[in-house]
This record gives structure tokens, C-alpha cells and sequence, in this order.
């Protein structure tokens, strides 16, 4: 199993009570650190512009700009999005700012993608709010333009909702035969079936029972558009809380919702961290997740991207997880 890290920037309000002017000092050192411990293939931001459980008025840091700042200011992990809306840009113009990015990091760099969901968002900053439908319909078209775009280094393509007309994207990414694609989301008709044709790797639920069925449903569609199941890594994010004994466990949850608790409010922090953490296979002990984690690894999950929500003022709970957890799964 491979492991990758995000890095907190803002949008599940893990940032709060820290001084946006001193933030991306915070995000820099957390990335920084995870460069030099080479347990972590990978470093990873989301692509939001407000805040969830609900939009509240906390930072949210833009996620290709950070890319681009960790692409210039790490040297050896990956770096990528989990994910990126297609909708949030035209896609030719995202396939040029990702080959950019590719160059500033030597090669590093990922292309997580999806249809993207939060409506409220979608709406605020004016994109509309199409049908799951269209927004899938527009992956689709927005993957084949990267595909001629890394490869080709021209775009033309009359689709129904991208037409380009000889789109120059050069230079091309410094990564031979283009940025790795990560399909992101467990839609069975459309999402996974985009991923068979398309993708590298997916991303999809780490439960051991929604995981068995979104990967058999992959391996149809890769046999029916006739393409290799086994040479797409499958990931999956895990919400990761861990503690030495099941008491500080239960104690570093109630620190999270009383750092929560002024920005959302009491009760919708209890009731989200209920929903995130409380039932994550990755949070208890070390011996507990690599129980949970296992499963899921010997179902065929190659690559558990990790998200740490203390991480921005408590790093002891990734050492931990660095100590027991990964050595004990990789």
C-alpha cells in the first residue's frame, strides 16, 4: 500500500483560530515535512472555494495556486488534487496550468478530477449548477482534451459542451506521456466507467463492502471499453485520527470539536464530526486501523490518501501514525 497526505488549507475549517497571514506558513511547514519523510509518496490539497459542513467566512486557499507554491518549494513528493471540479475551469486551460505546475516540480505532479458536487459553491461563484448528468458528461470531454493536450500538445475536439479549435499547450508535461489521471467519485454508470477508459488510478469508498462492489463494477466497464483492470491503482481517502489508547482517541475527537465548535457552532460541530470521524476505519488505535485498513488492502487497495484534521496545530498524531501504521500495512 502507498500512502499520501493532505495537506489543511482551509476547507473543512481546519485552519481556524490561526491568522490567514500566517496560514500558508503553516501549510508550507506541513508540506515540507511530509517531503522529507519519504513514508509519504504523496501530498495532497482539495478543490474547494468555501468552507464545509456549511460556507462560513474561514479562509479557504485556492487549490492550483497551492500546488504551484508546494510544486517550487518541495523536491521529492507527488502533488495533487483530490479533486478538481471540471466545471470549476475551462479544461484546456487547466491541462496548461497542470503542465506548468509539472514543470516547476520536476515531474511531480497528479491530475485528480471530477465532476464536482457542492452546489452551494457552484452557485456563488456564478458556474451554474448543471445536471450530474452534463457535469459528467463534461469530464468526460474534459479528460480527452488533456489526453491530446500532454500528448499531442494541441486541443481539437467538437464536443457537445467543449469545442476547441487547435489549442496549443505547450510545453508539454516534463512526465512522458502526460500528468497521471485520477478519476474521482463511485458514480457505477458514468464516473467509473470514464475511469476504465481513461484513468490511472481511481478514487473511490475505503468500506470494505462499497469498495468489493465499486470494483467489480470498474473491472466491467475496463472489459467492456477494453482496457487492463489490474494496471489501475484503486485509493481511496480515509479521515484519520489516531491515538496510542481508545481514551485519547475519544480525547483528540472532543479537542476537534471544540476547535469546530466556534465557527459552526455546537451542535452542527458534534453532528459532522460524528459523520466523518466517529465511524472512519481510520481513526482508534494503531492496531485498530491497520486491522480496518487491512481489509480493504487485501481487497486491492494500492494507495490510502490520508486526511489528519489536527494536523495544522498537532502533528503527534502523524508521528504516531507514522511509527505503527504505515510500516505495519506497507
Amino acid at each position: 500500500m502507498r500512502f499520501g497526505i493532505f495537506v489543511p488549507q482551509g476547507w473543512r475549517c481546519d485552519l481556524v483560530g490561526i491568522d490567514p497571514a500566517q496560514q500558508w506558513g503553516v501549510m508550507l511547514d506541513l508540506a515540507r515535512r511530509a517531503d522529507r519523510n519519504a513514508d509519504w509518496e504523496s501530498l495532497w490539497v482539495y478543490d474547494h472555494f468555501h468552507t464545509v459542513p456549511v460556507p462560513t467566512e474561514e479562509a479557504t486557499h485556492e487549490a492550483w495556486t497551492l500546488m504551484s507554491a508546494f510544486a517550487a518549494s518541495t523536491s521529492r513528493i507527488r502533488l495533487g488534487q483530490m479533486c478538481t471540479a471540471m466545471g470549476y475551469r475551462n479544461p484546456v486551460y487547466l491541462a496548461k496550468v497542470a503542465a506548468t505546475v509539472d514543470h516547476v516540480s520536476g515531474g511531480r505532479v497528479e491530475m485528480g478530477i471530477g465532476g464536482g458536487w457542492y452546489e452551494h459553491e457552484w452557485l456563488a461563484y456564478g458556474y451554474g449548477f448543471p445536471s450530474a448528468g452534463e457535469r459528467l458528461a463534461r469530464l468526460d470531454e474534459g479528460v480527452q482534451i488533456f489526453r491530446q493536450a500532454w500528448t499531442a500538445g494541441t486541443v481539437t475536439l467538437a464536443g457537445q459542451h467543449y469545442q476547441i479549435d487547435g489549442a496549443l499547450v505547450r510545453p508539454l508535461p516534463v512526465q512522458e506521456g502526460g500528468i497521471p489521471v485520477w478519476v474521482a467519485g463511485g458514480g457505477e454508470k458514468k464516473t467509473l466507467r470514464i475511469a476504465a477508459r481513461y484513468a490511472q488510478y481511481t478514487n473511490f469508498t475505503g468500506d470494505p463492502e462499497g469498495f468489493t462492489r465499486k470494483s467489480e463494477i470498474l473491472r466491467a466497464h475496463c472489459a467492456e471499453v477494453g482496457t487492463d483492470f489490474d494496471a489501475i491503482v484503486r485509493s481511496s481517502n480515509f479521515n484519520t485520527v489516531v491515538g496510542a489508547t481508545e481514551a485519547e482517541v475519544r480525547d483528540r475527537l472532543a479537542a476537534l470539536v471544540a476547535r469546530l465548535a466556534p465557527a459552526l457552532g455546537a451542535d452542527k460541530a458534534e453532528s459532522w464530526v460524528t459523520e466523518l470521524f466517529r465511524s472512519s476505519p481510520a481513526v482508534g488505535t494503531p492496531e485498530q486501523i491497520v486491522e480496518n485498513l487491512s481489509k480493504v488492502r487485501d481487497l486491492g487497495l494500492g494507495y490510502a490518501i490520508h486526511y489528519f484534521p489536527e494536523s495544522a496545530y498537532d502533528v503527534s498524531g502523524i508521528e504516531l501514525f507514522e511509527r505503527e501504521v504505515i510500516p505495519a500495512l506497507r
